[in-house]
């Protein structure tokens, strides 16, 4: 593969995470799993600031994760393509299956540790 054609797909890959990597941004676009919704209904539904919103809104749309669509006065934001939500809930599963990991070694140190010498 061309190294320039190899570097274009990696640096794409990035910025998608990029967008994806900010907490808020990933309760947006789960509370636009299921349905479409204004700027004003994810601000109520997630308790943020319309202007916050509208913020990570922008980001979520540059990087095309999410699209919108004028009807009247209202835009509306939904789901761009539903393998983001495929991608989403897989890594909740990698981060539950850590989770996991985490406590098993919690809970043998635990056991192994004596009182004092933590």
């Amino acid at each position: 593969m061309d190294p320039r054609v190899r570097d274009d797909i990696y640096r794409l890959h990035a910025q998608i995470c990029k967008a994806l990597a900010d907490a808020k941004r990933l309760l947006i676009l789960n509370e636009l799993r299921e349905a479409e919704m204004t700027v004003g209904e994810l601000s109520a539904s997630l308790d943020l600031p319309q202007a916050t919103v509208s913020q990570h809104l922008a980001i979520l749309r540059q990087r095309s994760l999410v699209y919108s669509r004028r009807r009247g006065v209202h835009v509306y934001y939904c789901i761009a393509n539903p393998k983001v939500i495929k991608a989403f809930d897989l890594l909740r599963e990698v981060m539950a299956e850590q989770l996991e990991k985490e406590q098993q070694l919690h809970e043998a140190y635990k056991s192994v540790a004596k009182p004092g010498k933590a």
